[in-house]
């Protein structure tokens, strides 16, 4: 997603509902793999469905979202064995996408202006509201 004001580069990780809205946010840095925090996003969330791009697609976490009584809307990579999920399902990741670009909205998350992470996971929190009061 960019690179802050201090030269270090943060990620945002972020789980939404149905209907677009973020439900949990997680800051790792910008050399972390998406996939490493799959888990701890998915970790104690009710769903029926969960949808993903190729980048989280892996056997250890379409097992993990399987055990917790979800569907995975995965796309295969071309390197991973083929495996079928909903392409009409798949399609509403889109929401996922405009969530992000509804946050990046406001200039102080789009530039990373805040030098401390917490501080940018404050303000994330912040941006969120006006996502939920619509």
């Amino acid at each position: 997603m960019g690179r802050s004001r201090g030269g270090l580069s943060t990620k945002i990780h972020l789980a939404v509902d149905g209907h677009g809205r973020p439900i949990r946010f997680l800051l790792t840095g910008g050399h972390r793999n998406d996939i490493t925090q799959a888990p701890a996003l998915l970790a104690n969330l009710k769903a029926k469905y969960v949808l993903a791009d190729k980048g989280y697609d892996s056997r250890e976490l379409v097992d993990l979202i399987q055990r917790q009584g979800c569907k995975a809307v995965i796309p295969p990579r071309s390197c991973q064995q083929p495996r079928t999920y909903d392409k009409v399902r798949y399609r509403l990741r889109n929401r996922i996408e405009r969530c992000f670009a509804r946050l990046k909205q406001f200039r102080r998350i789009a530039t990373r202006f805040d030098r401390k992470p917490q501080h940018f996971l404050a303000f994330l929190y912040l941006a969120a509201i006006p996502l939920w009061i619509n």
